[in-house]
């Protein structure tokens, strides 16, 4: 670990300009340390690296036009292929959400949906007349560690419009929602956990009564970075 054997994990979080406040809080609610930031510099001297959701990635990066990316952060983007590069390099965890997930399976050579298809879409995108997002459920791989957290079908929140497409290189699918939209992922060899929800808006101070608790996805990228 950086600060020591016996300190609990310092990980990095690469956020958008909004902040990165509750991710903070889910990472320090479980004793660990952070450092959070928009277009932090390729340091991979911490024990693990965090991917905020955030702005669509440049749909340019794997190879296509824009047919339905929005608000692309350029800058963003290629901060965070760089600190991917690093911490894949150092052989260092990486917990990638929402858009965490689709820039990792960007970055390992996938490609994604720009524009989700209705009626698939709905269920996914921000319920603007509620002013919430979407709840929906998730169906995990038997026996996978999803299925041994949550169960078989479990619900999770959802603020997204694109998704997997081509998978990266080494990544496997481990969470499905309806439609076949990937929601979950792990690396055959690689420590890297992604979700394409959000558990850091549904754990802790955050924790809400129609979905599960998001808690365990961070308890387990955070031993994952204390090996």
């Amino acid at each position: 670990m950086r600060n020591g054997a016996t300190a609990m994990p310092n990980i990095l979080i690469s956020a958008s300009k909004s902040g990165a406040a509750n991710y903070e809080a889910a990472i320090r609610a479980l004793g660990g340390q952070c450092a959070a930031g928009y277009c932090p510099a390729a340091d991979a001297s911490y024990d693990g690296l965090l991917l905020a959701g955030g702005a669509d990635v440049d749909p340019s990066r794997f190879g296509q036009e824009n047919r339905g990316a929005v608000e692309i952060d350029q800058d963003r983007d290629q901060a965070e292929f760089a600190l991917i590069g690093a911490y894949l390099a150092a052989g260092k965890p990486i917990l990638g959400i929402c858009r965490g997930l689709q820039i990792l399976n960007i970055a390992l050579g996938g490609s994604l949906i720009q524009d989700l298809p209705e009626p698939v879409k709905f269920f996914h995108t921000y319920d603007s007349e509620r002013e919430t997002e979407r709840v929906h459920p998730v169906h995990a791989a038997p026996g996978s560690w999803f299925e041994e957290a949550w169960g078989k079908v479990f619900p999770v929140n959802s603020h997204h419009h694109q998704a997997v497409e081509r998978l990266g290189q080494g990544l496997i699918p481990l969470l499905w929602s309806e439609g076949g939209v990937v929601e979950g992922m792990i690396h055959k060899s690689l420590p890297i956990l992604c979700v394409q929800f959000h558990p850091e808006r549904m754990s802790f101070e955050h924790r809400r009564a129609d979905t599960v608790d998001g808690a365990p996805i961070f308890v387990r990228f955070l031993r994952m970075c204390g090996k």
